[in-house]
């Protein structure tokens, strides 16, 4: 398969029609992590969010019909996300009402929670940055023009398929984390999101921002945690949030 090059980051940054730097592969994500901060410390000041998108050996992030997409988007309100994560919540309850007895769901309900909240490793790097292998991604560092970071999913389609919450739900979810921790969206790949964060959560909120998180993208559990007090621990110590869709 191709690999990307600075022509497809090129291309990327017609299509988005905003400020993009090219930063090709690299022995570590150290220049990557100082290029974004130093984006992010300037969107502070000049009214844009950084984000880095992260280019792969299929190429480009596909953002088809853009235009059409913010028009949209600049005419809807931002949704509620503390409720949005609370009818999360009871969608799933109310499904698993329907093939378990109350019994099978308070067990269930236990094992998600898991006993033990030490675990968990702390996260402070992007790790989409590089893939399975180990080794170091080419990225776009777009300076996307919303100065509130949740805008970001006003700007970019991203969400939607298979479990992923679509791009309202996204900003809702956003605009909810930011006010609550400062949590600011900072990498897109085609399945998996990145939250860079001031500071952990503080611990006696985590196992709440856990299942919050564990309903908005259970993969992050069912597939890599096993147990929400486990990703309650990572969050208690972590300043970089992960989420993955299969």
């Amino acid at each position: 398969m191709a690999q990307p090059t600075e022509e497809q980051a090129a291309q990327l940054e017609q299509c988005l029609g905003c400020p993009c730097i090219y930063l090709p592969p690299q022995e570590n994500t150290s220049s990557v992590m100082s290029a974004y901060l130093e984006a992010a410390a300037r969107g502070r000041r000049e009214s844009f969010t950084p984000i880095l998108l992260v280019l792969n050996e299929q190429g480009n992030l596909v953002f088809e019909d853009l235009k059409a997409f913010q028009q949209e988007m600049a005419a809807t309100p931002v949704g509620d996300g503390k409720a949005l994560l609370r009818r999360f919540v009871e969608e799933d309850q109310k499904e698993m009402g329907e093939y378990f007895t109350p019994e099978q769901i308070m067990e269930k309900t236990a094992a998600l929670l898991g006993d033990d909240t030490s675990g968990g490793k702390e996260i402070t790097e992007f790790l989409s940055l590089t893939d399975y292998r180990g080794q170091v991604q080419p990225v776009v560092l777009a300076e996307i023009p919303v100065k509130e970071p949740w805008e970001v999913f006003s700007y970019l389609p991203f969400g939607g398929w298979n479990e992923c919450p679509s791009p309202k739900e996204q900003r809702a979810a956003a605009k909810y984390w930011f006010e609550q921790y400062g949590a600011v969206p900072a990498v897109m790949t085609r399945s998996t999101l990145e939250y860079r964060l001031p500071a952990p959560v503080p611990w006696e909120q985590a196992m709440e921002t856990a299942l919050e998180q564990y309903f908005f993208c259970s993969d992050i559990v069912d597939q890599s945690f096993g147990m929400a007090g486990t990703l309650a621990g990572c969050l208690s110590r972590s300043t970089v949030w992960y989420f993955w869709w299969d």
